[in-house]
């Protein structure tokens, strides 16, 4: 008898809407019983991280530590081989990302956090070929955020590794069975992959119930899309639009006076005439934690200068400490981020080694162990 195809023989995928509700229920219950949670989450060493960053995902990440829940945060190093410019970047890349996360009150040192690189972690990867049996072609090239991925890099002969990025996405996550991910809505469709390949993948090998996988929940994230500096763009280094986390408060002054704003003197709070002022505003505001509109009441008549100026104070003020730690971090730069990455990595070996052996044995390919 033919095998039924996994892209039919499923039910249809949660809406956003069912998301955001799981989401919405798995915050509350944070609260009450942290120690049920395993977060995975991460980034691609591409270059250090900025402010856009900070408030879209690592203040995040400091908050749920700081409730008691186990952080995986991994260092995508293979995800950067799509891209050939940047291999001979990666290694100072990594460093800035350790510094960076370290200085945002990220605690490697602790039993919570473990950060670890993707290259480091054989037993990780090992999960991928299994995965790669339980999706189709399809699913792969339909995917949208790979399709935004491809389009975004303006790549024309796009490589087998692009494609599959969803499923080793899978394997970052399942290794640790890590059952939440933090998620904007345009990442959801690379999430419902890894739920899919979870829930296949129990299927087709656990018998009687069982299950080697969870099926990971995301996280919706709270945080308002990021503009850069000119107000129009997604916040960015490449775009030259972006003020970086290690940015100095003459550097971050400088940045800020470039910002685009208009030519009317009262400052008011209106996105959608005045687009490139209200930018300035929320990025006040999400530094402050006042609303825009009394941050505008409060600068009035004093033009852009006065956003600027107001905007700049608020910066240095939010990223003072944060400069302060990285200050102390670099003076013994390599071998900080050298016993961050030792220790992430043994863990991170010591949890693949452990999943991978639960796999095989579910798949009666534990012969020989």
């Amino acid at each position: 008898m033919q095998e039924a195809n996994p892209e039919t023989s499923e039910s249809v995928s949660e809406t956003f809407e069912e998301a955001l509700r799981r989401s919405d229920a798995m915050r509350k219950d944070f609260l009450v019983h942290p120690e049920k949670y395993r977060l995975l989450t991460g980034d691609r060493p591409t270059g250090a991280l900025h402010i856009g960053h900070y408030f879209g995902s690592l203040k995040n990440r400091v908050q749920l530590q700081e409730l008691g829940i186990e952080t995986f945060i991994v260092i995508a190093d293979y995800q950067v081989l799509t891209d050939r410019d940047a291999v001979d970047r990666i290694p100072a890349n990594v460093e800035e990302l350790v510094l960076d996360y370290l200085s945002v009150g990220l605690k490697a040192d602790s039993e919570r956090t473990h950060i670890f690189c993707h290259s480091h972690v054989p037993a990780l990867n090992q999960l991928l070929v299994p995965f790669l049996t339980l999706v189709g072609m399809g699913e792969l090239f339909r995917n949208p955020t790979v399709k935004e991925e491809i389009e975004a890099a303006g790549l024309t002969n796009v490589n087998a590794a692009m494609y599959t990025y969803p499923v080793h996405q899978a394997a970052d996550i399942l290794f640790c069975k890590g059952n939440v991910v933090p998620v904007g809505r345009d990442q959801l469709p690379h999430l419902e992959l890894t739920r899919k390949i979870a829930r296949r993948f129990n299927r087709r090998f656990c018998k009687d119930g069982a299950s080697v996988f969870p099926e990971p929940v995301a996280l919706i994230s709270e945080a308002p899309k990021i503009l850069g500096l000119d107000g129009v763009q997604k916040m960015s280094k490449s775009r030259n639009n972006a003020v970086m986390l290690r940015a100095t408060a003459d550097e971050t002054a400088e940045l800020v006076k470039k910002a685009k704003t208009d030519a009317e003197r009262h400052i008011s709070y209106d996105p959608e005439k005045r687009p490139e002022v209200a930018n300035l505003l929320e990025l006040s505001s999400l530094c402050t934690g006042e609303a825009p509109e009394a941050i505008a009441e409060k600068i009035g008549d004093a033009g852009g200068g006065g956003l600027k100026k107001y905007l700049t104070e608020a910066l240095n003020t939010m990223l003072a400490p944060l400069r302060l730690r990285r200050k102390e971090l670099e003076r013994d730069q390599k071998a900080v981020v050298q016993a961050v990455l030792k220790k992430g990595n043994s863990h991170a070996n010591a949890v693949a080694d452990k999943t991978l052996q639960e796999m095989r044995r579910a798949m009666n390919m534990d012969y020989g162990v």
